[in-house]
C-alpha cells in the first residue's frame, strides 16, 4: 500500500490556520458584498425597490454573519501574524534595505509578494478599526454615533472600500500562493483521509458474551 504524503507539523498548523482565515474572510466578503450592492434606506411602499429582498438569508441574519466572521476573521489573522511574525521582520529589513538602495536580494517574484502583503496588511487594519467601530456604534434612527476622527457615514465608507481592496489583494494573494496551496491541501487530504480509515477500520472483532437463559 503506498505510504501517504508527509505533512510536518508547522506545515499542517498553517495550512489549517489558513483554512480559517480563508473561511472567514470568505463569509465576511460575501456577507459585505450583499450590504454593498443592497440599499439600506427606503421602506415598504417606499423609494427603495429591494425593502424585504430576501437572499438566502434575511438582512438581520446577513449582519450577523458579516460581524461575526469579521471577527473571526480579525482573531484568525492576528494568530497568523503572530506566527509569522519572524517572516514579516525579515521582509521589511530587505525593504527597508531596498529603500535606502541597498542590495536586498529581493527578486521581482519577492517584490511583488511583498507589496501585496503590505497592501492586504493595510486594507485588513483599516477593516478591523472600523469593523470595530461600527461594531460598537452600530447607528440607528434614534442613535447618536460619536465623531471619533471620521463621521460614522466616513468611517462606513472607509470600511466599504477598504474591504473592497483587501479582497483584491487576498485573491492576488491566493493566486500567488496557488501552487502551495493545492500542493499543501491534497497532500492534507490524503493525511486525513489516512486517519479517517484507521479511524474506522474494524480492528478486533466485537465479541458478543452469550447468555443462557
Amino acid at each position: 500500500m503506498a505510504h501517504p504524503s508527509k505533512v510536518s507539523g508547522i506545515t499542517r498548523r498553517n495550512w489549517w490556520i489558513d483554512l480559517g482565515l480563508f473561511t472567514s474572510a470568505v463569509l465576511a466578503a460575501l456577507s459585505g458584498i450583499y450590504f454593498l450592492f443592497l440599499p439600506i434606506g427606503g421602506y415598504q411602499g417606499g423609494r427603495n425597490p429591494w425593502y424585504g429582498v430576501k437572499i438566502l438569508f434575511t438582512r438581520q441574519n446577513w449582519d450577523l454573519i458579516h460581524t461575526w466572521t469579521g471577527v473571526a476573521m480579525i482573531l484568525v489573522a492576528v494568530l497568523h501574524l503572530v506566527l509569522h511574525w519572524h517572516w514579516v521582520e525579515n521582509m521589511a529589513r530587505r525593504m527597508w534595505k531596498e529603500l535606502r538602495g541597498s542590495p536586498s536580494g529581493l527578486s521581482w517574484r519577492g517584490r511583488y509578494n511583498l507589496i501585496i502583503n503590505a497592501l492586504i496588511a493595510l486594507s485588513f487594519i483599516l477593516v478591523a478599526i472600523s469593523g470595530v467601530y461600527l461594531l460598537f456604534f452600530p447607528g440607528g434612527r434614534s442613535a447618536v454615533s460619536p465623531v471619533i476622527l471620521f463621521s460614522r457615514s466616513g468611517w462606513d465608507l472607509i470600511h466599504t472600500w477598504s474591504g473592497v481592496v483587501m479582497i483584491v489583494g487576498a485573491i492576488l494573494h491566493f493566486v500567488i500562493h496557488w501552487k502551495w496551496v493545492t500542493k499543501v491541501s491534497s497532500k492534507m487530504a490524503v493525511s486525513l483521509g489516512t486517519t479517517r480509515k484507521h479511524a474506522i477500520q474494524p480492528g478486533a472483532t466485537v465479541q458478543h458474551s452469550g447468555q443462557t437463559n
